[in-house]
């Protein structure tokens, strides 16, 4: 069994890279509800020791949101990625969705800049007045010190850091799903001719990736005082919408 609810495994090429390499996992047999219930389990744990053994109980809020936020888009993944190969349409789509891993590409790329803005931009600008804030439609209050320092103290045990890039590195590579997904999406509407009978259901599934966007507004919280990640953040999940919204609304007018 695969992590998809017990469907036929997948040609690779035809999965997300996420599917993919549960699959190829010996042994792997996991339903959907197990394979994400174990992300859960084992991230959270690594959380809560952490927290214990080094005294950072303040950070477990901020941790067991992204925790939380990662095993939403794993739902996501698995969902969207099962239901998808039910559908007919130009196998042009499936190439784009699956088989082109651009997904990674944008994980990739967010994560550098994350990694960069958290350990050098943060840093070496905390305290001043930033740019992005002018951009932001309400007030942002400005940080007096860098996020990592916040969250794991001025000189943050290793273990910690690195439980911390592994889940940031998570959620980079599913809010990268989520962003080609949208594009993907608006491609289909505009340059293929999905069935009637499948309009209804690729809507829902762009419904779905809306959500997903929108759960991601549970990390605000935690960087309401940092201007450039709440930019990221927030502009990220306005595009999402705005992309995914515009696939469905040329659905709708198709019909």
């Amino acid at each position: 069994m695969d992590p998809v609810d017990r469907e036929p495994r997948p040609a690779y090429g035809e999965a997300w890279v996420y599917e993919s390499i549960v699959g190829a996992l010996p042994g792997a047999s996991l339903s959907r509800p197990a394979a994400i219930g174990l992300q859960i389990v084992v991230f959270e744990v690594g959380v809560l020791l952490f927290a214990w053994l080094y005294d950072l109980w303040a950070a477990v809020p901020a941790g067991t949101a992204a925790v939380g936020v990662a095993a939403v888009g794993s739902y996501f993944m698995l969902k969207l990625g099962g239901e998808n190969r039910r559908l007919d349409v130009a196998e042009t789509y499936y190439r784009l969705l699956f088989g082109s891993s651009i997904e990674v590409v944008l994980a990739v790329l967010a994560f550098i800049a994350l990694v960069t803005h958290l350990f050098v931009t943060d840093p070496a600008t905390v305290g001043e007045p930033s740019p992005a804030a002018a951009l932001l439609p309400f007030q942002v209050a400005t940080a007096e010190t860098p996020l990592v320092d916040d969250l794991f103290g001025a000189e943050p045990p290793t273990p910690v850091v690195f439980l911390a890039l592994l889940v940031l590195w998570d959620l980079c590579y599913r809010i990268g799903t989520s962003w080609w997904t949208a594009v993907v999406s608006l491609y289909r509407e505009i340059r293929l001719s999905p069935g009637p009978g499948t309009r209804l259901r690729f809507r829902r599934l762009d419904a779905l990736n809306v959500g997903f966007a929108l759960a991601q507004l549970a990390l605000v919280p935690f960087i309401a005082d940092r201007p450039v990640l709440l930019l990221a953040m927030c502009g990220h999940v306005v595009a999402v919408t705005a992309v995914s919204a515009t696939a469905i609304a040329l659905s709708l007018a198709a019909e």
